[in-house]
């Protein structure tokens, strides 16, 4: 088996938080948004947002960048397509092992019919 992402620890427990998780949902329907925008929703002060902010950024979830006065955030996709890859490992696992059991199931519910 390959080995583990070792940063997947990092981004599952950001993305636990429900308010990261929105901010990750906001940044899905918009390609970048100020972050004003996205503390919006959230009867939270700056400074707690900018912390939320801080962990998805540390995780490798978003990324900021900085035009004049205004900050912006956005999605890093490659972070994306490493939780995919990761949970694809599972999928095929889970599949494979199904496919194994389903197999069983109908072998064993056959050899019941003959009796």
């Amino acid at each position: 088996m390959p080995e583990p992402i070792s940063n997947m620890p990092r981004v599952f427990a950001a993305l636990a938080d429900p308010t990261r998780f929105a901010i990750v949902e906001q940044l899905l329907a918009h390609e970048e948004l100020p972050i004003g925008e996205l503390a919006a929703p959230y009867a939270m002060s700056k400074p707690a947002i900018s912390k939320h902010i801080k962990v998805l950024e540390d995780a490798g979830l978003i990324e900021r960048r900085v035009e004049k006065q205004w900050r912006y955030c956005r999605l890093r996709r490659e972070c994306f397509s490493s939780i995919e890859d990761w949970l694809g490992r599972y999928r095929d696992f889970w599949s494979t092992s199904l496919d194994r059991l389903d197999a069983i199931l109908i072998e064993e519910d056959r050899d019941n019919q003959d009796d």
